[in-house]
């Protein structure tokens, strides 16, 4: 009897699986449609990709993609599916038609900002955390700069722990909390959208900027 239970249960989870299928969107070679221009958009705006954004993911959007995997520390398959799609900054369709589309939305933006926080300012003082925070969101609101906090952060050379792959690294929760203060709009730098250590900055470039401020170990800019 035991048997033939452990069966029929088998049976009816095989059949409800079918019938509902695992609901994440991916995106790979050959597919077509808005999530593939959104795709193609970043990877354009960011400089991995240099194609038309046409929705077709074909061999550039391909090899955009595994660049983009590459450099982000994601597994390098040239499909987009869930982790690709969070690091872009782009909500799944079957997320973003729920009702819970724009929480996961604000949720993936928190964690994005969480770990750029724990990345380029562990260490630093509370104030100097949310100060880093305030201004990648000032980034977002100029116009010079990507609309999306993903796409600021993985603007090509735009951060360092980008490119060194620290920003892979979980968030803390103090520098959750700093991000999270920073969209409440909590702005330490009075509107800054660059920052640097000058310990460690080789670039000429930054020391032209005007500087407003010195946090801890960083000099804020406009």
């Amino acid at each position: 009897m035991k048997t033939k239970s452990l069966i029929a249960i088998l049976i009816i989870l095989i059949a409800f699986i079918g019938i509902y299928p695992v609901c994440y969107s991916l995106s790979k070679y050959g597919s077509r449609g808005e999530e593939v221009k959104q795709i193609q958009s970043k990877l354009k705006a960011w400089g991995y990709y240099n194609g038309g954004v046409d929705g077709i993911y074909g061999s550039n959007t391909f090899e955009a993609v595994k660049k983009f995997q590459r450099k982000n520390g994601l597994s390098v398959d040239g499909i987009a599916g869930q982790k690709t799609l969070a690091a872009l900054g782009i909500n799944s369709s079957s997320s973003s038609s729920s009702s819970g589309g724009s929480s996961s939305s604000n949720n993936t933006d928190l964690n994005l900002l969480s770990k750029l926080v724990n990345a380029e300012a562990r260490g630093e003082p509370y104030k100097g955390m949310v100060a880093v925070a305030a201004s990648v969101l000032n980034r977002v609101a100029n116009p010079k700069f990507p609309n999306t906090i993903a796409g600021v952060i993985y603007q090509s050379g735009a951060y360092t722990c980008v490119s060194d792959g620290q920003i892979n690294l979980e968030g803390t929760s103090q520098s959750r909390k700093a991000a999270q203060d920073a969209i409440n709009g909590w702005d330490p730098t009075s509107g800054c959208i660059y920052y640097f250590n000058p310990n460690t900055a080789t670039s000429s470039w930054i020391w032209s900027r005007p500087q407003v401020m010195t946090i801890g170990k960083h000099i804020f800019c406009k």
